[in-house]
């Protein structure tokens, strides 16, 4: 199951456990328990502070819980569970989970695991992921800590597909999802952070005291994607005073599956480079507030006067600069159902939720290349596909079309506008549209939608402050000025063509430089309490 190459390298982690613990396996006769089995022998087999047994009595089979007590307490052990074979996009999750059992400290700030120690209640989640799903390991790594740090937190993950009756039976149409004590808590990716404020309602007032306490930045940035990202180091590496609020570091690419198209990288995905960009930028020092929504930008009343920008806690953050890098979300279809059914059949990301679909039918509004690249995705788990185009071609590359074409299992139409979404209250049943040729009405049975249209930029809350295009972008000339002094933008909530990677971060990259011009051109009388201070090394500028 384990490679040679890979069981070196786990052998290698696994080297860092310094408290012993047992995994627990929970075993049937089927053919999954019996690769379940085979990883947890060779994984045993892979440190002498690991013991297994199979003996365990969860009702969920196959399945494995993680097991310690701490030495001479009488505590209960930790409740970490897992009814899956954790390969795939959750192997990291299954080393981490080793590493933290066994007593290896997590990168995670100290505040924030003394919060999840001080939790008051008993907190039972259960998280259904798929192992395909890129969006499923940040929270079930993030679950599967804190059942690690604290004992009245139980975590169990489950993978869909091994448990297709639990999914049918709670209509899981989405992953990962989250319950808690038996309630829906959640679905869609979830940070730690995220999920640890939802369960201490006191938190984010604390946070907002702190974030009110801070002095003012040179240059503050609003979002971390590329762009945002980019302009985070260069700024920080001319020596001067930068700060990111962002809702979630590496924006949209998280949700990419595949980047292989960044120069100088072969190949990666959404989630490791997402992971990259935010380890350069906390390289450089730059201060960097998670979890953070931006709701107002208050200009500054004089000239280089301080630039307010007001966040969803209520807290304000002040800055001689800033950057608007805010970037841009899936579009929604805008007609009936779409709401209603959202994960209940409605979705947006092939790759995380196709697993689910297996075997039944589903459609693809959007004949782009995101279109048809979803559409040949489904077509190798579902058992047919109708991809929905507005226009009277498919706009993907060629030789994506082709593909298409090729596969027994897909229908195409061209010329569809999609007029409504129909479920039975439940649950979404089928799709209708309307042949913009002939202008009949037509009725898809089918049990899953995804919806492949394109971006919208996250600029709602910029309205009447600074100038937008028609399109919602925000209009920025050559060096990423708005019409707001002191203020820029860049990415893909800005005017500028082609919303790719690199160019989102040469335009973040752009915007800083012109941040910083900006600043060495303001009176020194009007630094207030924030001052350009050039102090980077020589070898760095």
């Amino acid at each position: 199951m384990l490679d040679d190459s890979l069981k070196t390298q786990l052998q290698a982690y696994l080297q860092r456990v310094n408290r012993p613990f047992e995994l627990v396996a929970s075993l049937d006769d089927s053919a999954s328990a019996r690769e379940l089995e085979q990883l947890l022998v060779t994984i045993g087999g892979l440190s002498d502070q690991i013991s297994v047994r199979l003996d365990g009595s969860d009702a969920r089979k196959p399945s494995f819980s993680l097991r310690r007590r701490d030495a001479g307490t009488g505590a209960e052990p930790q409740s970490l569970t897992f009814a899956a074979i954790p390969l795939g996009h959750e192997f990291t999750s299954l080393v981490l989970a080793l590493l933290w059992t066994g007593g290896h400290a997590p990168k995670v700030e100290p505040e924030l695991i003394e919060q999840i120690r001080a939790l008051d209640g008993d907190y039972r989640f259960e998280v259904y992921m798929s192992l395909s799903c890129h969006n499923c390991p940040d929270v079930v790594q993030a679950l599967s800590l804190m059942a690690v740090l604290n004992p009245r937190v139980q975590t169990v993950v489950i993978d869909g597909g091994l448990f297709q009756h639990e999914v049918k039976a709670r209509d899981i149409m989405a992953v990962p999802s989250v319950y808690l004590n038996g309630e829906l808590f959640g679905a869609g990716r979830m940070s730690l952070e995220q999920i640890v404020a939802k369960l201490d309602t006191g938190a984010a007032a604390r946070d907002a005291a702190k974030l009110d306490a801070k002095d003012a930045f040179d240059v503050l940035l609003v979002g971390g994607g590329p762009a945002g990202s980019a302009a985070a180091v260069y700024a920080a590496r001319k020596g001067i005073r930068t700060g990111m609020a962002v809702e979630r570091m590496g924006g949209q690419t998280n949700d990419t599956m595949a980047i292989e198209n960044y120069i100088s990288v072969l190949e990666t995905d959404g989630p490791r480079f997402a992971a990259a960009l935010e380890a350069q930028v906390r390289h450089y020092g730059v201060d960097v507030m998670t979890q953070q929504r931006a709701v107002e930008l208050i200009p500054a009343t004089t000239p280089g006067g301080l630039i307010e920008v007001r966040l969803e806690n209520g807290a304000r953050l002040q800055s001689r600069s800033v950057i608007l890098s805010t970037g841009a979300r899936w579009r929604n279809v805008n007609v009936p159902g779409e709401q209603e059914y959202k994960n209940k059949g409605v979705a947006y990301c092939p790759h995380c939720d196709g697993p689910l679909f297996k075997g039944k039918r589903t459609a693809v509004i959007g004949g782009g290349n995101s279109g048809v690249e979803a559409a040949i995705d489904l077509a190798g788990i579902v058992s047919h596909v109708t991809l929905i185009e507005y226009g009277d071609q498919l706009k993907a590359d060629a030789v994506l079309v082709a593909k298409l074409k090729s596969l027994p299992n897909v229908t195409i139409h061209t010329n569809a506008q999609t007029t409504e979404i129909t479920g039975d209250g439940s649950k979404v049943n089928g799709l209708k549209y309307r042949d913009r040729v002939s202008g009949l009405e037509h009725q898809v049975e089918l049990e899953g939608i995804f919806v492949q249209i394109g971006l919208v930029p996250n600029t709602e809350w910029l309205k009447g402050t600074v100038e937008l295009s028609r399109f919602g972008e925000i209009v920025v000339d050559a060096k990423g000025h708005t019409n707001v002094p002191g203020v820029f933008a860049a990415g893909d909530c800005t005017t500028v063509p082609y919303k790719q990677i690199v160019i989102a971060a040469g335009e973040g990259a752009k915007a800083a430089l012109s941040a910083f011009e900006h600043l060495i051109r303001q009176p020194a009388a009007a630094a207030d309490t924030a001052v350009v201070r050039v102090e980077q090394p020589a070898a760095l500028a």
